[in-house]
């Protein structure tokens, strides 16, 4: 069984006699970010099987399946087994996130997804346990709208506040009562990462929101065109839920 990180379409194969580091310097060069660890991720054999580690000291990493079935928080020191045939990777450094895809060749299970028709109709998007309203559902992708344009993984940086409202047509008071109460939302339900309350929407904070949402598809490409309906519509101001 083998594995191969490909980041911005360059591919790295690693060896199960050494592990395959991943950071600011190592077998796979993410960027001269100062933010970032020199060593951060390393991918291992170990046991017959292929996992990925989290080798530094402060940064975190959001991975997830392509289908959107699995998702995990790497912590500094804690690992995962690279079990189904291809993830993707997250992780935020300083002002930036970065992006990079794991591909195995022959996974230890192959994911089954199973359909479900949720209230198509209601008007609201449900994850999990967590349901979002039009509104809330139009932030996070004004956040990850960067990430759902570009196609390849790369490097990308997250719109600002004012940046994000703007491309919403919402004054900035608006778009973090509402950022504040999305937040809110899955914390609650247990997402991690998003800590704290209103007046305290740190960049990382932000980045954390567009990992999970991007990693759980609860924004795609196709929800692009919601941006420009908004743009035309000028959006509503209900009262959040």
């Amino acid at each position: 069984m083998g594995v191969t990180v490909d980041f911005c379409g360059e591919l790295f194969v690693a060896d199960p006699a050494e592990p395959l580091t991943i950071g600011r310097t190592g077998d796979v060069e993410i960027d001269d970010n100062p933010y970032l660890h020199r060593n951060f991720l390393q991918v291992v054999e170990e046991g017959g099987l292929w996992w990925l580690a989290n080798v530094g000291t402060t940064l975190t990493a959001t991975v997830a399946d392509k289908k959107g079935l699995f998702q995990a928080w790497l912590n500094p020191g804690a690992r995962i087994p690279l079990a189904l045939e291809r993830f993707t990777v997250w992780f935020t450094a300083g002002p930036t996130t970065y992006d990079f895809d794991v591909i195995v060749d022959t996974p230890a299970f192959v994911a089954t997804e199973t359909e479900t028709k949720e209230e198509a109709d209601s008007g609201e998007t449900t994850v999990g346990r967590v349901s979002f309203t039009p509104d809330q559902k139009l932030l996070i992708i004004a956040l990850a709208e960067p990430f759902l344009r570009r196609g390849q993984g790369g490097a990308t940086q997250i719109p600002s506040s004012a940046d994000a409202a703007e491309r919403l047509g919402w004054k900035v008071t608006r778009f973090n009562r509402k950022l504040d109460n999305v937040c809110q939302k899955l914390a609650d339900a247990g997402t991690r990462g998003l800590h704290g309350g209103p007046g305290k929407l740190a960049s990382n904070r932000k980045a954390r929101l567009v990992e999970h949402a991007l990693s759980t598809r609860l924004v795609t490409e196709a929800d692009l065109v919601l941006l420009d309906h908004e743009q035309v519509a000028g959006g509503s101001d209900e009262g959040e839920q």
